[in-house]
């Protein structure tokens, strides 16, 4: 780049923004896309978190620390060195780049289209080769291998052009944070969802909003809504006792820079490194906190006694008859409008009023220093800054006869209410189970937010990451491969899938805006636009309104008409706030947030049952409706506009949730999303018709999202056939030529190497790669099967599917095995076919033994390769099977002894019962005597694109 190129560059776009040098933008908005600096950076892995120091000085998270990564300037207006130095604070990046070293991506492209060439080869072999004594056979494997290696370019492809990018909080806080504690950071509306305290454990839920008030963001820009879709009081009583608690937890997480901010987690934590500033009040303090927060969770473990003890009271002095509606009572004596302890009209799940509640008001802009220390309050927060966010509750209405559309209706809800009320330009939504873990989460989201080319940046996707895992991960909980593999991938192309929680929004892009430039094939591919496109956008771009415009109630800027985001002139009004909040962040500064009577019962207004009917939402507008993943299509539907999404990856962890209790509740929870996915392949939403401006391989990941469960149909076939040759004696392949074992041996070795190379610059380790491929033939066998049978129903018969709330309470023990109830047996009809299969190879394996030994087949080299199979099939079962038979630290030797049970069994029983295998034993010339010679082969493919074969 030649000098002052890029600040020549730099100079143009200002003007070309009305922006002069010196000056601020003319807009007023300070993070607008004509403010913004040259950014294109990265968010840090977590691959390394053994080797990462993470640093005491504030605001400083953890990178990538892999030799695997090097950090490279994609920016167009800094010098090619990628230096700061001399560069204005306000042109520094927020963001930098890392991109996968050359000696590592380089052979790891060449090797698909290695694989790819060698795995034709092999299909071409398998077509002119065909086994006429099992014809159906040979056409059924024939057709499998075809998918195999189809779903297998799928996942690989996307995955050309790994990338990592890494916020820098240090040039944030530069750049955004004034020396008087205020901030110019855009605000943030965070919302967290849940559905019923049964299920999903309230403290749990009240630990998530506690970590959310201790958050490091400027406090008057950061507002909590909790969506109750349960209604009840419960609920509502816990987080107001959150708050209470708050008033003492956060102060001190501020005073003693506490990580993490769950005061679950923190007070769980054996040992913890002090990174604050007052050592002599720590200890006192941390012995202060830790009481209160033991009587809080006293209080809110006793909330259900109370609330029922309470309302017999109130009932009893009204002296209520037999039959008539007994009410639950709050606190202060009046009757809650939502779901009652005794259901009744009006007042149960499905039918209630809607409720919006303010726990704790807007906050001032200005700091509020707390008490010194004192007899009655023993905590100095003298010099800590007391204010919390403003914090409220929701719970929308429900009536009888509406689709209320489960968790995409409810954050369309929330989206309303939080647009009447506060009104941020981003929005983050995080399930009630995820607490921050890392304080410094909601920076580093706003950096990929703020840079240049970020206006066109929809969503930030955090990583799931989960405690409550034991530690070998049996249920492959954490899916590193996916997230640390599959997502940071997909930043390379046009940005990761949105994945349910832990993403953070840009609040136009839910009002069907379109970015505000487009570029589909990025820089690879500027001008190849998608496969089989549908519609075709033209370019558009943001239009700017005035304050003027909007007083005389003029909606044109809308990118849809007024009728589609309902009736609310109060709602449709704050659009212009979101889309381009410039004209209005003075005054919305000064003034604050109003509460006031009216603002609340409009808030209340725009999520009433009734509201979204004849209006844009759920098809053009917010969270999309029609299938159970409402995450993937509303990602979807944001990227075929040209919307960009970027993945954030920090260390320490930015969000962690709670994984499924046991292997029953792991298995619904992949049955809802694989049937999700199946839903949008066969929905207006199918990626093979999107628009043109969806990147080529981003076209390729939504195919491969949308269609994996389709592998359960050929995996059922290589998972029983096989085995079951043994027994026919019927096989796949004939007679195997040299070339077959060419072939296969190349299939096989680049798939290994590919393995090598993937697990190394996605940071994950050998043993969860394995552990991902085991859990993904439990679950293909299983949820997979399942989801494609429920989905055919659903498009045949029109029925539609209902499922059941994850449950995440824990039942077992777990002061004395924390993982107890993962090995708790709880029966499901998705564990039928895992059994089948697991018997089917364990009676092949031993009737294959039988036949050697009993001198029907005369060499044991003639079923190694089948038996291999068998057992690698087995291999892959075993977590199944551990988590099917006994509890933790027992399973091990049961599943052994139960597998050695049956061969044995089966074995003995084929060489002593003479009619199985016919008269005359090892001399016998029946229908297997004919194949005594014969071989078979298969191979497997998928995620892991595993390929093996037999003699």
């Amino acid at each position: 780049m030649a000098p002052g190129g890029g600040e020549g560059r730099r100079n143009g776009e200002q003007q070309a923004n009305g922006k002069s040098n010196g000056n601020g933008c003319v807009c007023g908005f300070p993070v607008c896309a004509c403010a913004g600096a040259a950014a294109v950076a990265s968010a840090a892995s977590s691959a390394d978190m053994d080797r990462v120091a993470v640093a005491a000085t504030e605001g400083q998270i953890g990178a990538v620390n892999d030799e695997s990564w090097v950090a490279v300037d994609l920016s167009d207006d800094l010098s090619g060195d990628g230096g700061d130095d001399g560069v204005a604070i306000e042109d520094r990046p927020v963001f930098r780049t890392e991109k996968i070293k050359g000696i590592l991506l380089h052979p790891y492209r060449v090797l698909i289209f290695v694989r790819l060439i060698a795995f034709t080869l092999f299909v071409i072999w398998r077509i002119s080769h065909r086994n006429p004594d099992a014809l159906w056979l040979w056409v059924t494997s024939i057709a499998g291998e075809f998918w195999f290696g189809f779903s297998w370019l799928l996942d690989q492809l996307p995955k050309l052009n790994p990338i990592n990018r890494v916020p820098d909080l240090t040039v944030l806080r530069q750049r955004f944070d004034r020396a008087d504690g205020t901030s110019r950071l855009p605000g943030l509306d965070i919302f967290v969802t849940t559905a019923d305290p049964f299920k999903e454990p309230i403290l749990s839920t009240a630990n998530s909003i506690l970590s959310i008030l201790a958050a490091d963001y400027p406090v008057e820009k950061n507002t909590c809504y909790l969506s109750d879709d349960s209604g009840m009081l419960l609920t509502y009583e816990a987080m107001v006792e959150a708050a209470k608690f708050a008033t003492v937890w956060v102060p001190f997480c501020r005073k003693h820079g506490i990580e993490p901010r769950g005061p679950e987690s923190y007070f769980e934590l054996k040992s913890h490194p002090y990174m604050g500033r007052s050592q002599e009040d720590f200890v006192n303090d941390r012995r202060r906190v830790r009481k209160e927060y033991d009587e809080f969770k006293a209080r809110i473990n006793g909330l259900e006694h109370d609330i029922k003890q309470r309302s017999d009271a109130y009932n009893a002095a009204r002296g209520l008859k037999d039959g008539e509606p007994r009410a639950t009572w709050m606190a202060d004596g009046s009757q809650w409008e939502g779901t009652w302890v005794e259901p009744s009209e009006n007042h149960r799940k499905g039918d209630h009023t809607g409720i919006v509640l303010v726990l704790v008001n807007h906050p001032s802009h200005s700091r509020q220093f707390g008490p010194p220390a004192s007899a009655d309050n023993p905590l100095d927060f003298s010099m800590v800054d007391t204010r919390l966010p403003m914090l409220v509750y929701v719970s929308r209405e429900k009536r009888p006869g509406f689709n209320h559309e489960k968790k995409a209706g409810a954050m369309n809800a929330l989206t309303r209410c939080s647009a009447v009320l506060t009104n941020s330009p981003f929005i983050l939504n995080l399930d009630c189970d995820h607490y921050i873990n890392n304080s410094q989460a909601l920076r580093a989201g706003i950096c990929f937010m703020l840079g240049r080319d970020s206006d066109t940046v929809a969503f930030v996707q955090f990583p799931q990451r989960f405690e409550g895992v034991d530690p070998t991960d049996l249920y492959a909980n954490h899916n590193r491969i996916f997230f640390d593999g599959t997502l940071r991938a997909l930043d390379g192309m046009q940005g990761p899938i949105y994945v349910g929680t832990g993403c953070l929004f840009r609040r136009i892009t839910l009002y069907g805006f379109d970015p505000p430039r487009i570029n589909v094939g990025g820089p690879c591919f500027p001008k190849l636009g998608g496969m089989f496109a549908k519609t075709k956008y033209e370019k558009p771009g943001l239009e700017m309104t005035t304050k003027a415009a909007v007083a005389k109630g003029k909606h044109g800027f809308l990118p849809l008409p007024k009728k589609s985001y309902g009736k609310s002139d109060a709602f449709v009004d704050s659009i212009p706030r979101a889309s381009h909040p410039s004209p209005f962040a003075n005054a919305a500064g000064d003034a604050g947030v109003v509460t006031d009577e009216a603002t609340i019962t409009e808030a209340v207004a725009v999520t009433t049952a009734a509201y979204e009917k004849k209006t844009g939402w759920g098809s053009n507008i917010g969270w999309v409706y029609g299938t159970v993943t409402e995450d993937v299509v509303t990602g979807y539907r944001m990227h075929i506009k040209g919307w960009r999404s970027r993945y954030c990856s920090i260390y320490p962890h930015a969000f962690i949730g709670t994984a499924p209790i046991n292997l029953t509740e792991r298995l619904y929870q992949v049955l809802r999303w694989s049937t999700g996915s199946l839903e949008i392949f066969f929905s207006r939403n199918n990626p093979l018709f999107g628009s043109t401006f969806l990147h080529p391989l981003q076209r390729v990941a939504y195919i491969n999202i949308t269609t994996y469960p389709f592998t359960a149909i050929f995996l059922i076939f290589y998972t029983t056939v096989p085995a079951l040759s043994f027994v026919t004696g019927h096989f796949i392949v004939q007679r195997p030529t040299t070339m077959f074992y060419v072939y296969l041996a190349i299939v096989l070795g680049t798939l290994l190497i590919l393995a090598v190379l993937e697990v190394k610059w996605a940071g994950v380790t050998v043993f969860e790669w394995f552990r991902n491929g085991q859990f993904w033939m439990t679950a293909s066998c299983s949820a997979y099967l399942a989801a494609v049978c429920q989905v055919l129903v659903k498009v045949v018969f029109r029925r539609d599917i209902s499922f059941k709330l994850t449950s995440k309470q824990p039942a077992g023990d777990e002061k004395k095995d924390p993982y107890a109830d993962l090995y708790v047996v709880r029966w499901t009809w998705l564990m039928v076919t895992p059994i089948i299969i697991i018997i089917v190879n364990i009676v092949g394996s031993a009737v294959a033994f039988a036949k050697v030994l009993d001198g029907e087949w005369t060499h044991w080299l003639k079923v190694a390769g089948g038996v291999f199979f068998n057992f690698w099939v087995l291999f892959h079962l075993y977590p199944f099977a551990k988590g099917l038979l006994g509890r933790h630290g027992k399973t091990p030797v049961v599943v052994l002894v139960w597998w050695a049970f049956t061969f044995v069994i089966t074995a003995v029983l084929y060489i002593n019962i003479p009619h199985i295998h016919g008269p005359g034993g090892k001399h016998g010339h029946g229908a297997l005597g004919r194949h005594a010679h014969g071989h078979h082969g298969g191979k497997l493919g998928g995620f892991e694109g595993e390929a093996y074969g037999w003699p």
